[in-house]
C-alpha cells in the first residue's frame, strides 16, 4: 500500500484496524477513509461547542490529512479522467473550508464538509455494492468437488 494513504489511514486510527486495512478492498479503503475524516469532523464540531481550542484544532488537522494525503493522493487523474479532475477540486475545496472553520470556529463550514464526505461515502457504498452484486452474477456457478474460480479485480492507483 503506498505510504501517503498507510499515513492517512494511520491518521483514521489505529486500534485494531491494522488487519482491516490489509484485507480491505480499494472500495473498503476509500470508505474507510471518508469515515476517518467524518468522524473528525463531528469531533471538532464538538470540541468547538466545549471550547476546547487544541482539540478542535487537532481533529480539523486529522480531517485535513485524510482528505490530502489519503482521498487526494488515491486520485487516478489518468484513468479518471474529468471525474477525479472535479473529486480533486472539490477535495481542494473541502480543505480550504476546514481551515477557514478551525481559523473562525464555524460549525457551519464543518456541517457543509461534513455533507460532502457523506453524499461521496454514499456514492463509494452504492458503487461496491453494485461491483459484488455484478461480479456474483457473473460468477460460473460452483458445482460440487470444483475449486471456487476468481477473477483479478485491478483499481487503478489504490
Amino acid at each position: 500500500m503506498a505510504t501517503p494513504i498507510r499515513n492517512a489511514l494511520d491518521a483514521y486510527g489505529k486500534g485494531g484496524l491494522e488487519y482491516e486495512i490489509d484485507t480491505a478492498s480499494p472500495h473498503k479503503l476509500i470508505c474507510m477513509l471518508y469515515d476517518g475524516a467524518i468522524k473528525a469532523i463531528l469531533q471538532a464540531k464538538a470540541f468547538i461547542g466545549g471550547e476546547m481550542i487544541a482539540a478542535k484544532g487537532s481533529a480539523i488537522s486529522k480531517a485535513i490529512a485524510i482528505i490530502e494525503e489519503g482521498l487526494r493522493v488515491s486520485l487516478d487523474k489518468t484513468a479518471g479522467g474529468e471525474l477525479a479532475e472535479n473529486l480533486d477540486g472539490l477535495y481542494e475545496y473541502m480543505s480550504a473550508r476546514l481551515l477557514e472553520a478551525n481559523l473562525r470556529n464555524d460549525v457551519a463550514a464543518l456541517d457543509e464538509v461534513h455533507g460532502l464526505l457523506n453524499q461521496l461515502k454514499s456514492a463509494w457504498e452504492e458503487i461496491e455494492q453494485n461491483r459484488v452484486a455484478t461480479l456474483a452474477a457473473a460468477a460460473p456457478q460452483v458445482s460440487e468437488g470444483k475449486p471456487e474460480q476468481r477473477v483479478p479485480l485491478s483499481y487503478g492507483r489504490v
